[in-house]
């Protein structure tokens, strides 16, 4: 919990990493704001910014008076937009590259195919 980020985001992140993990299915109870303060030793008002991020998003929902619970389609959605990121962050550059050094689509398959050992 120290490298950088704001403390929020990283207790936002710790969540999606456990449901895309399958740790937190779909419909399951996650953590309460205070057991989550507790165990990162944090101020409940930071890991309820974290948790609230991930409510605004519909990834999470509130039962009044129970808890936070992991919405239906959560981990759909979460991988949907890790694999747009990732297709920004480094596809779209990878693809850029190989154009400058004059390869082609194929070409630029046939070399991820033998790095991944097909």
């Amino acid at each position: 919990m120290d490298d950088g980020r704001p403390i929020f985001q990283q207790i936002a992140e710790q969540l999606e990493a456990r449901i895309l993990d399958g740790s937190l299915p779909e419909e399951s109870q996650v953590p309460s704001i205070n057991e989550l303060a507790a165990f990162h030793r944090i101020n409940p008002a930071t890991a309820l910014k974290g948790v609230n991020r991930l409510v605004d998003e519909g990834t999470l929902y509130k039962r009044r008076g129970i808890g936070m619970f992991v919405s239906e389609g959560a981990r759909a959605r979460l991988l949907a937009a890790r694999r747009e990121t990732f297709r920004a962050q480094h596809v779209r550059p990878l693809v850029e590259r190989a154009a400058t050094l004059g390869l082609s689509p194929a070409q630029l398959a046939d070399m991820i195919r033998k790095e991944a050992g097909e």
